[in-house]
């Protein structure tokens, strides 16, 4: 009690600080912290005299990183410049990372607002989560103790090595059901186009059709086979999933439901197939929704820091991107309304058969592809009018594009310094 009862008097600067010892050593490894130790006076300036330590520092920001040691939150002044702080904080060997959320907005994203950051931290636990909800239970039961495991196992390809395993076989599985796909939508493609005429269905032997036959029930054994894995994979997350209901809100989770009706139906109405191929062709359109299981990948990848600041940036902008396609719209409408009539007025009697605007919805894709500075160059104007309209049409389109792109580039640079704060944070408490 009486080591930690001592009094420390510090000189920063001009200014006299006196503290406890045992406020010193709130933060161990600190410089501030070692005053504390016994041959402290040997190594910084101590005057015996008055017994204090001396440090030629600026005493303002000493006064805040002072206060860091008694309430173990870090404050600091709005108008300071960020470079000073930084070499105050690394004289005293604290962490600038320990500065609070409020204070470090102030001095390094003033256009972000704290609700805004408190937003990304919750949606990045979001993501990290997937679905995973900690309910309390008071029975011990089989269910219980499995059921995280098996949903980390089944949802979080990097939690273990046998998760990576099964998300590599599930990415396999994927990968072969939408290569089946594939063929049965050429071979598909290649029966209708060799037995369908301008009149209609040919009529061809059932010896004639015997290799489509088998070679579409060979293709529809595997995928049936992937198929049954995939029934097995999302029963078995459905069982353990904590909350039914954000599971099926989840579009991959529908996507991968939906998935498994096709090979089904097929199989249930195989023998009226035989009868009317046709069936078998809107059977596969169905089928379509097996390209979409690609998507699934994302959660096998562990997706990088941009993206998720950028898929971020777009939530937050979606407002403004809303308002440049409608300013997009109405330019693309404008501008191809007006060339269209004065190409058509303004063009000589004797070429006019040679423009090329003689549609409207020619000229809105004119329009469009010009506005979007792409411009084919397919489809130019012949009249000085519409040259001029053109040209208008081409700046007007630069300004309306490149005029928003600063002020989403400032927002995505916000949103990444938030995130690389948010790093730091999470790598200090690691520490």
């Amino acid at each position: 009690m009486e080591g930690s009862k001592e009094r420390i008097i510090l000189n920063i600067g001009g200014v006299r600080y006196e503290t406890y010892s045992s406020t010193l050593r709130t933060f161990p490894g600190t410089k501030l912290c070692s005053l504390t130790e016994p041959h402290a006076p040997s190594i910084y300036d101590y005057d015996p005299a008055t017994k204090e330590f001396f440090f030629d520092r600026s005493a303002e920001i000493f006064s805040y990183v002072l206060n860091y040691y008694r309430t173990k939150h870090f404050h600091c002044p709005i108008d300071i410049c960020r470079s000073v702080l930084e070499e105050e904080l690394a004289f005293w060997e604290i962490n600038e990372t320990q500065l609070a959320p409020c204070c470090w907005l102030k001095l390094n994203i003033k256009e972000v607002q704290p609700e805004e950051f408190n937003i990304w931290d919750e949606n990045e636990q979001t993501d990290d989560q997937c679905l995973i909800v900690q309910t309390e239970r008071r029975d011990f039961s089989w269910r219980t103790r499995w059921q995280p495991k098996i949903w980390a196992l089944f949802e979080k390809p990097f939690s273990s090595l046998s998760a990576k395993c099964l998300a590599f076989v599930s990415l396999l599985f994927i990968v072969g059901i939408v290569i089946i796909f594939c063929e049965e939508t050429k071979a598909q493609f290649e029966f209708f186009t060799a037995n369908f005429t301008s009149v209609g269905y040919s009529e061809v032997s059932h010896n004639d059709h015997e290799p489509y036959y088998h070679q579409a029930a060979y293709l529809l054994h595997l995928e049936l086979f992937c198929v049954l894995w995939f029934t097995f994979e999302f029963s078995v997350r459905f069982c353990v999933c904590p909350d039914k209901k954000l599971f099926f809100q989840n579009p991959l989770n529908v996507v991968d439901f939906l998935s498994l009706f096709p090979v089904y139906i097929e199989l249930f109405v195989a023998g009226q197939i035989q009868r009317m191929p046709s069936l078998g062709l809107w059977l596969g359109f169905v089928r379509v929704v097996y390209l979409l299981k690609l998507l699934k990948i994302s959660k096998l990848i562990e997706t990088p820091l941009i993206l998720r600041v950028l898929c971020y940036t777009f939530k937050s902008i979606f407002r403004e991107i809303c308002i440049l396609l409608m300013i997009l719209a109405f330019e693309t409408l404008f501008f191809g309304s007006l060339f269209f009539y004065g190409e058509l007025l303004g063009s000589h009697p004797s070429y006019r058969g040679e423009l090329y605007f003689t549609d409207i919805l020619i000229c809105f894709w004119w329009a469009l592809i010009t506005l979007t500075t792409v411009g084919y160059g397919d489809i130019i104007p012949l009249t000085t009018a519409g040259q001029v309209m053109a040209a208008l049409a081409a700046v007007f389109g630069m300004l309306t594009i490149i005029i928003p792109i600063p002020i989403f580039l400032v927002k995505f640079k916000s949103y990444y310094d938030i995130a690389i704060f948010k790093q730091r944070l999470k790598r200090n408490k690691k520490h």
